[in-house]
């Protein structure tokens, strides 16, 4: 690291270790422009900083800035997860780890899913059991497949076709009538990603449906195997 890189970092970490939330919120923006490594350093600071939005922006970084160490970002995200006394930064976690694909974290977020009832944490939770891609996964996929939160369903829907059990597929079936077109049509993009014979006569259908955003997407989806 040059001098002049060197100094921008030491200057940033001493700004995040001040009293002023302002002037801590402007060395987070400002780590931006530095190296990975230093980077990733100023925002494993920034994780468990006494302002929630702090954190929040820290936290959600790292579900890019992790790789460059897997091991560190798993030990943050998971202690983000479980602990974090705002809700949104630990939604952040559940999606940091699911970006990250740490596999190790699946029984941590479902933990964190059955011990809640937020809407917004158990959507990210499961947004991210799919993007983990841990066969694990599928049971509570099947569970969160029946929430009544709208949103997880169409998580869930997601979630499924992103892990690929052919099993999948007699679940999505009943859904290609759901009377919520965004259903329909998160359905036809998982049943693209399964495939199989059962799929491809559900999303014949899709290809057809009344609903102009469906039809149009599950065209597109089927044009795009």
């Amino acid at each position: 690291m040059s001098e002049t890189l060197e100094t921008q970092f030491e200057s940033l970490r001493e700004q995040l270790a001040t009293d002023d939330m302002g002037v801590r919120m402007k060395a987070l923006h400002a780590s931006r422009s530095l190296p990975i490594s230093e980077r990733f350093t100023l925002l494993s600071i920034a994780a468990i900083d006494p302002y929630a939005r702090i954190r929040y922006d820290a936290v959600s970084q790292i579900g890019t800035v992790g790789t460059v160490n897997l091991e560190k970002s798993l030990e943050i995200l998971s202690d983000r997860l479980s602990i974090d006394p705002e809700i949104d930064v630990r939604a952040a976690a559940a999606a940091s780890l699911g970006s990250l694909q740490l596999t190790q974290s699946f029984d941590l977020l479902k933990t964190a899913y059955e011990s809640t009832n937020d809407w917004m944490f158990q959507f990210s939770i499961i947004a991210a059991i799919g993007e983990l891609g841990n066969p694990q996964g599928f049971e509570l996929l099947t569970e969160a497949l029946q929430s009544p939160n709208e949103l997880v369903k169409i998580a869930a829907i997601g979630s499924l076709g992103d892990l690929g059990n052919p099993a999948s597929v007699s679940l999505l079936l009943p859904l290609i009538e759901d009377p919520d077109w965004q259903i329909r049509h998160r359905v036809a993009q998982s049943l693209v990603q399964l495939g199989g014979s059962d799929a491809k006569v559900a999303l014949e259908k899709l290809a057809n449906d009344p609903m102009p955003q469906v039809a149009e997407a599950t065209r597109s989806f089927l044009d795009s195997v």
